[in-house]
């Protein structure tokens, strides 16, 4: 069954739909976008989040500690990494976690990009995007159907196309974040009726 995740959360009402419908993860943006939020206003979400559902922290080239305060205050289990994060960088996130912090590591995809150069990352998934927070889908016959990584696919993903994503690329979860807002915020009924194409 394909996992779910829902980026960009920052408002408690936020929270209290995602407490509802239950996706597997949800994402606190700290890197610059609309969707920032401030480590405090993730701990408060977070603090409201059902103990069920995954938090990760999206970031592009950040301090190390910035991340690792965020895990040790129990903000976020994941790190969701869109930067030119080098093996280097990732590993010591690791071994400073004891290899407790998750990390997903993005790719922007082009015909220019070689998967292949993953296969043995330290990052335990991929994320295959078409650009940072874009909204936009990517050429999919650029996925390479033997990815040795299990992945995460993003972009442009709605309620008209996600099955088509399942059944033809088999992702490891669904990343879901502008298709599921009106006027740039979440909205209920959006995420309703994709929980429910997926499912």
């Amino acid at each position: 069954m394909v996992k779910i995740k829902i980026c960009g959360l920052r408002r408690l009402e936020d929270i209290r739909i995602v407490n509802k419908y239950k996706p597997d993860y949800v994402g606190f943006v700290f890197a610059d976008s609309k969707r920032k939020v401030s480590p405090e206003i993730a701990k408060e979400l977070k603090d409201n989040l059902s103990s069920d559902i995954i938090p990760v922290g999206v970031f592009v080239d950040a301090p190390q500690d910035e991340i690792l305060k965020l895990f040790n205050d129990d903000v976020i289990e994941i790190a969701q990494l869109h930067g030119r994060e080098d093996e280097d960088y990732i590993n010591s996130l690791k071994e400073n976690t004891n290899n407790e912090l998750k990390i997903i590591k993005a790719i922007e995809m082009s015909e220019d990009e070689d998967l292949s150069k993953y296969d043995d990352s330290p990052a335990d998934y991929l994320l295959l995007d078409s650009g940072k927070g874009s909204g936009k889908t990517f050429d999919w016959q650029l996925i390479r159907t033997d990815l040795k990584k299990e992945f995460f696919l993003a972009g442009g993903i709605n309620s008209t196309n996600v099955k088509k994503a399942i059944e033809e690329f088999d992702p490891y979860a669904i990343d879901l974040s502008s298709s599921l807002e009106t006027n740039d915020y979440k909205d209920e009924n959006k995420i309703k009726e994709i929980m429910e194409a997926i499912n």
